[in-house]
């Protein structure tokens, strides 16, 4: 994925940038200006006792045009998933509870332009890296 698909289904209030399955990627993506940026550095979901063993080892740097952001921790949301036929992370369809954890970046909305972003995020031997070049649209007049 190289962030073509980035502006899919997103919300009016939040702009969301995908992480990956695990492994690197580099992304390119147009962000509209006033929206806040939502990112996971490393997550998972499960019962609460995944959420302890995966958030025991997590840990992640943010750089954001080569300035450290701080991600934040989240151990034990109750969350409802709704899984795809065919998809990768549930396997199987249908909506259900799971505790949901992670480390996630939150960003105010940036100014327009060019924009580095860097995230990396380790639980044990799974590790996620995404790279991306952010242009953030001029305000509409």
């Amino acid at each position: 994925m190289d962030g073509r698909a980035c502006g899919r289904n997103q919300p009016h209030d939040v702009w969301f940038l995908a992480g990956t399955f695990g492994g690197q990627v580099e992304r390119a993506c147009e962000v509209p200006s006033g929206r806040p940026i939502a990112a996971p550095v490393v997550n998972t979901f499960g019962d609460p006792q995944n959420c302890e063993a995966f958030m025991s080892s997590a840990q992640g740097t943010v750089l954001l045009d080569g300035k450290v952001v701080e991600p934040e921790t989240y151990t034990d949301d109750s969350i409802t998933v709704q899984g795809a036929q065919g998809n990768p992370l549930t396997g199987e369809e249908g909506r259900f509870a799971a505790t949901g954890c992670g480390l996630w970046v939150q960003l105010p909305p940036l100014a327009p332009g060019k924009h580095s972003l860097k995230i990396r995020g380790r639980s044990g031997d799974f590790s996620t890296g995404a790279d991306y070049a952010l242009t953030v649209a001029a305000p509409s007049a």
